[in-house]
């Protein structure tokens, strides 16, 4: 009698796992009780394999359980289109994950943040970016000074191994400051600029682990895994990463003259309208652990994705060959000499800006593209969709995609060339995303890597130490992280 009751149990079970729960939703594969399909990301590396093999399996719409949680995936451009710009409103809103808020201290920032917050932030955020001419000339000089600042660190040590990676690691992070904070990291701030250095490392080595991968989206299982606990891991991450961030808060709060009607940087900008606000009755719109916590967003989506991807373009160009004489022929053609290059050179070097793209679209940086949900009931595929249902735009999949790029995982720059040797927009090549949640800093993030990687080149020929050239393999992590860059420089010009 026990083992029919058991064996009862277990059936009913079964049924609610593989059918009764999924029946609402767009078929796809059949999630494990707990983990749901995470074990394909796991074991299928990088993580975005597993999508592209889905998507051929169950075509452009499919369901992707992450633990328990169901998530609607689009993997196709002409889907994304429809959904996150067509009809953007009701995709704009984050699925907010239980760690985050634990992490922030509840719901704040921009990444993590939905409705009047989120909509409030986000445009002031792009206003001040506006305003410090963010994109713009006056940025520019704040780059080209950082290119600079590169160029004399890397000429201390012509025709020696060099790691160039972490030279621009700096530079990156002197950038993307100077809009948060309004400084660099010069020698008198390099303890400031290690600490940064070593939060980041510590979070993209820790927070990659099985265990945490599985704890965060599957906590009911990932608590019984050997080794330290998630809740262990972001009580000192957090701590660490708010005092930084609380610390520069405070010295800016000392020194602001809030009568300038000018801000010379975010920070300065937040504290401004903060105060004036609490004039007004409101002191919560703009609370201090908001500016913390939007800090770090700015901060983390400024130089992560940024530094990772100068490491992939660099790896890419030493790894493809024949590909370094093609740039450098075109720079020498139209540049001529180590002048420094600026955004006006930009429409005259297409192949540069073509390498550039297909390496983005190579290295592809993100696994899974950020957790969106439904801000309103909806209609997906013919399925009544209930508002708070996840969905995810997963680009990995678009930039991969045979169709418009042929043999996808071959390195080839040619593919945004036209007939005619200029540039050619491809529509499906959006490493920054799509949507409301489309990249902020995309501009800045597109100016930096146009100035770092062409002034390189043209200045230096790069060549690999007795190591090799980087490695371009992804398959021992789940996601794509900084490429380390032992190589060495010779001067051209």
């Amino acid at each position: 009698m026990i083992l029919l009751l058991l064996f009862t149990g277990l059936c009913l079970y079964l049924f609610h796992e593989i059918y009764w729960k999924r029946r609402h939703l767009p078929p796809g594969p059949i999630p494990l009780p707990l983990i749901g399909n995470m074990l394909s990301m796991m074991r299928e590396k990088p993580g975005y394999e597993c999508f592209r093999r889905w998507t051929e399996q169950y075509g452009d719409v499919y369901t992707f359980w992450m633990g328990t949680t169901p998530y609607v995936v689009m993997s196709s451009y002409d889907r994304l289109k429809s959904t996150f710009i067509r009809d953007g409103d009701t995709y704009k809103d984050k699925y907010i994950q239980s760690f985050n808020e634990k992490f922030r201290g509840g719901a704040y920032g921009i990444v993590d943040t939905n409705g009047h917050l989120w909509n409030t932030h986000r445009r002031f955020a792009l206003a001040t970016f506006r305003d410090m001419g963010l994109g713009k000339d006056v940025m520019q000089q704040k780059v080209l000074i950082e290119v600079q600042e590169v160029f004399r660190k890397f000429d201390e040590h012509l025709g020696v191994k060099q790691d160039i990676q972490i030279v621009f690691n700096n530079a990156i992070a002197n950038v993307i400051n100077q809009v948060v904070f309004g400084y660099r990291f010069d020698d008198g701030r390099e303890n400031e600029f290690n600490t940064m250095k070593d939060l980041i490392e510590y979070f993209e080595k820790t927070f990659s682990t099985f265990k945490v991968f599985v704890q965060v989206f599957a906590p009911a299982l990932g608590k019984w895994l050997p080794g330290q606990s998630v809740d262990d891991l972001f009580d000192e991450f957090k701590k660490n990463f708010h005092n930084f961030f609380n610390t520069q808060i405070e010295n800016h709060r000392k020194k602001i003259d809030f009568d300038s009607e000018e801000s010379l940087d975010y920070a300065e900008a937040y504290l401004k309208e903060q105060r004036k606000r609490e004039t007004e009755g409101d002191s919560e719109l703009f609370s201090d652990r908001q500016l913390v916590n939007t800090c770090m967003d700015i901060w983390f989506a400024g130089f992560s994705t940024t530094n990772t991807t100068t490491s992939w373009i660099i790896s890419y160009i030493m790894n493809t060959p024949g590909l370094q004489e093609r740039i450098q022929e075109e720079l020498d053609r139209v540049i001529g000499d180590d002048r420094l290059i600026t955004t006006a050179d930009k429409n005259d070097l297409p192949f540069m800006n073509a390498v550039i793209n297909e390496s983005q679209r190579c290295a592809n940086i993100l696994p899974i593209n950020l957790l969106h949900m439904t801000a309103k009931d909806t209609v997906i595929d013919g399925y009544q969709i209930k508002k708070g249902t996840g969905v995810i735009a997963q680009i990995s999949t678009v930039m991969l995609d045979e169709k418009t790029f042929p043999e996808p995982y071959t390195f080839n720059a040619d593919r945004f060339i036209d007939e005619n040797g200029k540039l050619k927009k491809v529509e499906e090549l959006i490493p920054f995303s799509i949507g409301k949640r489309q990249c902020m800093g995309e501009g800045l993030a597109r100016m930096e890597l146009f100035l770092f990687i062409s002034n390189l080149f043209n200045r230096y020929q790069v060549s690999p130490s007795s190591e090799g050239p980087p490695s371009i393999d992804k398959s021992d992590k789940v996601g794509v992280f900084p490429r380390k860059i032992n190589a060495i420089l010779t001067k051209r010009h």
